[in-house]
Parts: C-alpha cells; sequence; structure tokens
C-alpha cells in the first residue's frame, strides 16, 4: 500500500495521462477505500492541482459553456471535415436519416451530394438551408423555439414531429463525452437528442478529438445506448478503450 505522497504522485501521474481518475478505479488499483481517495482528490483540489466531479476528478473542470456556432464554426475545422467526410459514406441511397445540431454535423451536411433521392430531418435551420440547394434532398425542418446559439430549434412541436417518424441513422453533435456519457450544454437540446434517438435506429456521433472529457449541463445519454463515434486522431487510447467497452464502433477520421 503506498502512502499518502505515493497516492498524489500516482494520481497525478493518471491525470496527465488520460486527463481523468475514477474513485473507483484509483481505490481497486491502490488498494484503499473509496473514502481515502476521495480525501486525496480533496487536498489535491485544494492545492488547484485538479478539479473534483461526483465520482472521480479532472486535471481541469469539464463543464463547457454554450458559445456561438459562428465561433464554434472555426474550432478544429479541419478535424470536422474529416469527420464529415468518413460521416457522409455510412448515407445510402433512397435513405432517411435525421442531422441534429452544431458544427460537426453541419459540416456533413456540406459534403452530402447524394445522387439519388435522400430525405433529412432537422433541428437545425443551418443544416435545412445548406441541404435545400439539392434537388435530390428533401428536407423536413422541425419547429420550434428558436435556440440563436445553435442555429436550430428546440422543444415540444420539434419533438411531437419525432413521433412519427422512423430513420435509420441520427448523426449527432455532442458537447462533451466522459464516462458518464453524452452531454449538451442545454437541457432542451438534450431532450430533443433523446427524441431523435428513439427515431433512429443507429445513432452515430460527430465529436473532435476536444469533446472527450468535457461535460455540459444537459444529459443526453449514456455511452452504452450510442452505437458508433467518428473523431479524429487527436482522441487518447484511454478513451478508445473506454468506449470500445462499451459496445461503440470507434472510427478514426483520416
Amino acid at each position: 500500500m503506498l502512502n499518502l505522497i505515493d497516492r498524489h504522485k500516482y494520481i497525478l501521474k493518471q491525470l496527465r495521462e488520460t486527463g481523468h481518475v475514477n474513485v473507483q478505479n484509483l481505490s481497486a488499483e491502490l488498494e484503499v477505500s473509496d473514502v481515502t481517495i476521495r480525501k486525496d482528490l480533496k487536498l489535491l483540489e485544494d492545492k488547484n492541482l485538479l478539479y473534483r466531479t461526483h465520482g472521480g476528478g479532472y486535471m481541469k473542470s469539464p463543464y463547457t459553456s454554450d458559445k456561438p456556432v459562428d465561433e464554434k464554426e472555426h474550432q478544429a475545422k479541419t478535424e470536422k471535415e474529416k469527420i464529415a467526410k468518413e460521416a457522409a459514406k455510412l448515407i445510402d441511397q433512397n435513405d432517411s436519416i435525421i442531422i441534429a445540431s452544431g458544427t460537426t454535423v453541419l459540416a456533413l451536411a456540406r459534403m452530402i451530394k447524394p445522387q439519388q433521392h435522400l430525405t433529412v430531418i432537422t433541428s437545425a435551420l443551418n443544416v435545412a438551408l445548406e441541404l435545400s440547394h439539392h434537388q435530390n434532398v428533401e428536407v423536413l425542418q422541425l419547429g420550434g423555439q428558436l435556440r440563436q446559439n445553435s442555429s436550430s430549434v428546440a422543444g415540444m412541436y420539434a419533438e411531437l414531429i419525432l413521433q412519427d417518424v422512423s430513420c435509420s441513422i441520427l448523426f449527432l453533435g455532442v458537447d462533451g463525452i466522459d464516462a458518464a456519457g453524452l452531454t449538451t450544454t442545454s437541457l432542451a437540446e438534450a431532450h430533443l437528442n433523446q427524441k431523435m434517438m428513439q427515431a433512429a435506429q443507429t445513432t452515430v456521433v460527430l465529436a473532435d478529438s476536444s469533446k472527450f472529457g468535457r461535460r455540459g449541463m444537459g444529459k443526453i445519454c449514456a455511452l452504452d445506448q450510442v452505437q458508433h463515434i467518428i473523431t479524429d486522431e487527436g482522441i487518447s487510447a484511454n478513451t478508445i478503450k473506454l468506449l470500445e467497452s462499451n459496445g461503440i464502433k470507434v472510427t478514426i477520421a483520416q
């Protein structure tokens, strides 16, 4: 059993390598109680060496803020384009899909150039406008309360339409992915995303590597409710292991 100083060194080493530690895992690895680990994390937080959350700790605060879509569009732009190109390969001819909101799914909309008929249901105004130029694409724009920061709608009216919808794939953008699941900065958007998942046979998450280890206020779902995540080369091996242990297919866009 390690002493307090050595435990703290071990915890900080894990944080540097993965960005996140879990109380139960540390308890098993260091052969001490959960209570001891929680005390260790509290001491390290008091020294500003980590940020505690329920069940663990992060190198920095995992919580993300709601930024305007115009600002987010310029972040990780190359990675988003690669992810979008990979995601576009999943769309079949004469398919029916749902595209949620976000800058990565907007990049997907720009990649779509169908040769035959395609039906797209979306909550995002910018996605609908992007696809409206294609004669082969039929767009069903969900209605509801407009969220200006995301250029998308949410609320009861959008959810009601989805009750009568059945599609092959939901392409979902998120603000955060960690061991607790998928999150976004808006509770209303999180609830709409849940309804979208119920209307689709498969949920494919498009998320650049900066989204991992981050967390928003609104929880969309647990990890094991997602079938496929497409991301970039910045994702860590430990994160891939976590995702795959939850039955998620992980694709690294090249």
